[in-house]
C-alpha cells in the first residue's frame, strides 16, 4: 500500500508539473519517435557546442551549472573520488553525487521522486527505471539526444536503445554491459573441509551433508547469506535467477515464466526452511545485509558464503589478516535437477541514466553525458592515461599498479552510458588490476562456460504492466519468502500467496510479457 501511495504521489506531481510548465509540455509535442542513429563524424565533438541550432548554442552559453546526480549505493564517497575530479577538470561540470541507501532503496527513491527532489540526472536499475517510466516521472530524451547527444547515438547500438524506449520515445541512456558473465559463486573455508575430511560438494544433496557436518563439528554458521532467492541454491531447482536478488524470468517448455510461478518454487523454499530450522544457514538470514555477511565470514563466524568476483580482493584480504592460515576455495556451480549446473545471467543493460521531468538543467545533463563518450575522454574515464594508468601488451590493456587502483577503482560508478564499440576491450583491464580479482573473475567464467541461462526479459523494452507491477510484486515476494524461510509463516499458505501475487498484477504482467516474448520468436 505504501508503494502504491508513493507511485500515485509521483504521478500526481508529474501531472501538476506538466500543467504548470509550458516549456516542458511544448518540448514533448514535437519529439520524434525515431531511435538515435550513429552520426557520420564517428561521434566525436567537443561536447558543448550545441551544434544543431542557434537555440541550442544559447542554452549552453555562459557558466556551467553545478549538476546533481543520484546514484546506486556503493561503499565509497564519490564526491571525493579521483574520477569525479578528473571529470570536472575535463568537462568543466561540477557534479554533486548523492547515493541511495544500501537498504530500502526503492522506498527512498519513491520518496525522493514524490518530493520532486531536484536531481538533474539519475542512474537507475532496470526495475526502478521502468517504474518511473510508468509513473510519467521521466523526461523523454529524443530531442535532447538530437541536439546534444551525437557521441551517445554513435556509441550505443540500436538493440540497446530499444531497451530504453517506450511508446516510440527514449526515456533513458541505456548503459550496456560487457556481455554474458558469471557474477557470484559460493566460496568455502577449504581448510575446515580438509580438517573434517569433507569433499567439495557438487550438488544440492552433497551441499546439505557438508553443511550438516560443519554444524555438528564446528561452532560456526555453516552458510551465511541474506537473499530470499539465493542463486547458487535456487538454480539447483532449475528456478531462473540473476546474481542480484532480481525479478528473474525464464523459459519452461517453450513458454515464458516468471520466477515466482516456477513449479519448484515451493520446493526450493521448503529446502531453505529446512536448512534454517536445522541451523545450517544463518539464523539472521532474514535480517542480514551483504556487509554483515562479509563481516561474519571474514571474522571466522561462517564457513561458506556467496562472493561476487568484484568483492573478492577485500574479502580475501580481510580473511587473511584475521586468519593467515585460512584457505579459501570456490565451489563448482552445483548440479541441478536437470542434471547440469545453470548460471543465470542478463544479456542486457546494467543501468539506465534518466532525467526527471522537473530537472532544471536537462540540456547540460545531456551535454555532460555526451562529453563523457567523446573518444579520448571515454577511454581515460574507463582505463586512465596510457603509460600512467594502463599499458598495452599484445593488443590488450593491462593496468599499471598501484596507480590504476589508486585512481580508478570506482571509475565504473561514474559511467553514464558506454561506447559499446570499444568498452569490452577497455573493461577487461579492470579484472587484470589485482591477481585475486583476476583469478576469481576468470575462475567464475570458466566454471560457468556452457552453463549460462539468459533471462529472456533482460533486453525487453518497457512493458506497461511489467513496469507497473514489478517493484511491488518483487517486494511482496521477497517479504513472503523470508517469512517462509525463517518459519514465521507456513508453506501451507503458498498457494494463497501465489493467488494474491497474480491478483496484485502478476497475472496481467505475465500475460503481457508472454505476448512480447512470443512476438520475438
Amino acid at each position: 500500500m505504501k508503494k502504491l501511495i508513493s507511485l500515485m504521489m509521483i504521478m500526481v506531481l508529474v501531472v501538476v508539473t506538466a500543467a504548470c510548465s509550458g516549456s516542458d509540455s511544448g518540448k514533448e509535442t514535437n519529439k520524434g519517435s525515431e531511435k538515435p542513429q550513429a552520426t557520420d563524424n564517428g561521434g566525436s565533438n567537443n561536447g558543448d557546442k550545441g551544434k544543431n541550432d542557434e537555440g541550442a548554442k544559447n542554452v549552453l552559453d555562459g557558466d556551467k551549472p553545478t549538476l546533481r546526480q543520484l546514484q546506486p549505493f556503493n561503499h565509497f564517497d564519490p564526491n571525493n573520488d579521483y574520477v569525479a575530479k578528473f571529470l570536472e577538470e575535463k568537462t568543466g561540470y561540477k557534479v554533486k553525487y548523492d547515493m541511495l541507501p544500501e537498504e530500502m532503496f526503492n522506498e527512498k527513491l519513491n520518496l525522493l521522486m514524490a518530493n520532486k527532489e531536484p536531481y538533474d540526472f539519475m542512474k537507475l536499475g532496470k526495475d526502478q527505471f521502468y517504474n518511473l517510466v510508468e509513473a510519467g516521472a521521466l523526461e523523454p530524451l529524443d530531442e535532447l539526444l538530437d541536439q546534444y547527444g551525437d557521441n551517445l547515438k554513435a556509441g550505443i547500438n540500436e538493440e540497446t536503445w530499444k531497451a530504453a524506449t517506450a511508446d516510440g520515445k527514449i526515456y533513458g541512456i541505456p548503459e550496456g554491459g560487457t556481455g554474458l558473465s558469471a557474477s557470484t559463486n559460493l566460496v568455502v573455508r577449504k581448510d575446515w573441509l580438509d580438517e573434517l575430511g569433507l569433499e567439495m560438494p557438487t550438488n544440492r544433496d552433497e551441499l546439505y551433508n557438508v553443511l550438516k557436518t560443519i554444524k555438528e563439528k564446528k561452532n560456526v554458521v555453516p552458510l551465511s547469506g541474506y537473499k530470499s532467492i539465493f542463486p547458487e541454491i535456487a538454480t539447483t531447482f532449475d528456478i531462473p535467477t540473476l546474481s542480484s536478488n532480481a525479478f528473474a524470468w525464464g523459459e519452461l517448455n517453450g513458454e515464458l515464466i516468471q520466477q515466482a510461478q516456477h513449479p519448484k518454487m515451493k520446493e526450493y523454499l521448503a529446502f531453505m526452511n529446512k536448512l534454517y530450522e536445522e541451523g545450517l544457514i544463518d539464523s539472521e538470514w532474514p535480517i542480514n545485509t551483504g556487509s554483515k555477511v562479509i563481516e561474519k565470514f571474514t571474522s571466522g563466524k561462517a564457513a561458506m558464503m556467496s562472493v561476487a568476483w568484484w568483492s573478492s580482493p577485500s574479502i580475501v584480504s580481510a580473511l587473511a589478516k584475521n586468519f593467515p592460515d585460512a584457505k579459501l576455495e570456490t565451489l563448482p556451480y552445483l548440479t541441478g535437477d536437470s542434471g547440469k549446473p545453470s548460471v543465470g545471467a542478463g544479456a542486457g543493460i546494467s543501468y539506465y541514466i534518466a532525467i526527471p521531468k522537473w530537472a532544471k538543467n536537462k540540456e547540460h545533463a545531456m551535454n555532460l553525458m555526451n562529453m563523457k563518450l567523446e573518444e579520448k575522454l571515454f577511454k581515460e574515464l574507463v582505463i586512465g592515461e596510457e603509460g600512467v594508468h594502463h599499458k598495452v601488451e599484445d593488443g590488450k590493456y593491462y593496468p599499471i599498479l598501484p596507480k590504476f587502483n589508486d585512481d580508478l577503482t570506482n571509475a565504473s560508478h561514474f559511467l553514464t552510458g558506454t561506447d559499446q564499440r570499444v568498452y569490452e576491450g577497455y573493461w577487461q583491464a579492470r579484472v587484470r588490476k589485482d591477481p585475486v580479482l583476476q583469478g576469481y573473475y576468470e575462475q567464475f567464467q570458466q566454471q560457468a562456460e556452457g552453463n549460462f541461462v539468459v533471462d529472456p526479459m533482460s533486453k525487453a523494452k518497457p512493458i506497461e504492466s511489467v513496469s507497473k507491477y514489478t517493484q511491488s510484486l518483487m517486494q511482496f515476494s521477497e517479504d513472503t519468502y523470508m517469512k517462509y524461510i525463517g518459519g514465521s509463516e507456513s508453506l501451507d499458505t503458498f498457494d494463497s500467496y501465489l493467488a494474491q501475487w497474480e491478483a496484485n498484477g502478476g497475472k496481467e504482467m505475465v500475460e503481457d510479457a508472454r505476448e512480447w516474448y512470443n512476438s520475438q520468436k
